[in-house]
């Protein structure tokens, strides 16, 4: 899989972070939810740790994500870049909140409804360092 395939692939961390973020007005573009997740593509691709840009990097996404359009418009971007996201590669995504000791009760996954992001669930920890 190539960088673009990675970091479409690397962006699909991010939707379990729909899922718990407040409420406020305008929709987040695909371009902020990449750049937000850049610092996790390493990780993504190779594994390891993720960085601790990674994380605040998420946690920023996740604070951003304010209303249902928010969370939904950051679903979709993220969904179409996990199409086709196969081994390694969506593990590394799947297991990134665990790893930057988010809680977050959604699994990353292509086939994730979009529309369930509409109401706003428990918020992550605020540990900003990535765990062991």
């Amino acid at each position: 899989m190539g960088v673009r395939g990675a970091m479409l692939v690397m962006a699909a961390a991010a939707l379990v972070f729909l899922a718990v973020a407040p409420v406020a007005e305008s929709a987040i573009s695909c371009d902020v939810v990449y750049s937000n997740l850049n610092p996790c593509l390493n990780y993504v691709l190779f594994g390891g740790m993720p960085p601790p840009q990674c994380c605040q990097g998420a946690r920023n996404l996740l604070a951003a994500a304010r209303t249902p359009a928010d969370r939904q418009s950051i679903c979709r971007c993220l969904k179409n870049a996990s199409q086709g996201a196969t081994g390694p590669i969506s593990d590394n995504a799947a297991t990134l909140p665990m790893k930057c000791n988010m809680n977050i009760p959604y699994r990353i996954s292509p086939s994730t409804d979009c529309n369930r992001f509409s109401l706003s669930l428990p918020a992550s920890t605020d540990q900003p360092t990535p765990t062991s």
